[in-house]
């Protein structure tokens, strides 16, 4: 298999997605699978709610953690979505679409994380803007946002 920036060719081309839909999968997801790996390459896979602003991805965490610990050691990370499945029994497949994004992580200041933060209410609390504001003014020094630049995203589906 060819191997391009550090990542295998896509062995099933054929379900590849367009860029544009992978990416807009990125950012309409529910929720992601954060992939770190840290002290003595231990891996570590976390669910997480997140948000797309521009060509990066945004998590907020504690900030003390395994997510914290590792990207300090390892700041390379993968970030997986799926989207719709369906399992197709009589033909012992999945009907299915997902990503996985290749990046860089790092923790941002804590100056920059009000903007991120609003982008969670915006997208998971739409219809509590003015509580979920009050609650940033809360929160945010008590809050660590971890900022995924995309390096490399590539969409699978069967339908």
């Amino acid at each position: 298999m060819e191997v391009r920036k550090g990542m295998r060719t896509m062995r099933r081309v054929d379900r590849k997605m367009e860029d544009g839909a992978a990416f807009e999968l990125l950012k309409n997801g529910e929720y992601g699978i954060l992939s770190t790996c840290g002290e003595k390459n231990q891996p570590y896979g976390v669910p997480v709610n997140y948000v797309v602003i521009d060509n990066s991805i945004y998590i907020h965490c504690a900030i003390i953690g395994s997510k914290i610990d590792n990207i300090n050691e390892n700041n390379k990370v993968s970030f997986t979505v799926i989207g719709k499945t369906k399992v197709l029994q009589d033909k012992f497949s999945t009907e299915y679409e997902s990503v996985i994004v290749m990046g860089v992580a790092s923790i941002i200041p804590e100056e920059e994380r009000s903007e991120s933060l609003l982008e969670f209410i915006n997208k998971y609390s739409p219809e509590y803007l003015k509580e979920g504001r009050e609650y940033i003014e809360r929160a945010k020094n008590k809050t660590n946002i971890i900022k995924i630049e995309i390096e490399n995203i590539t969409g699978k589906h069967r339908i």
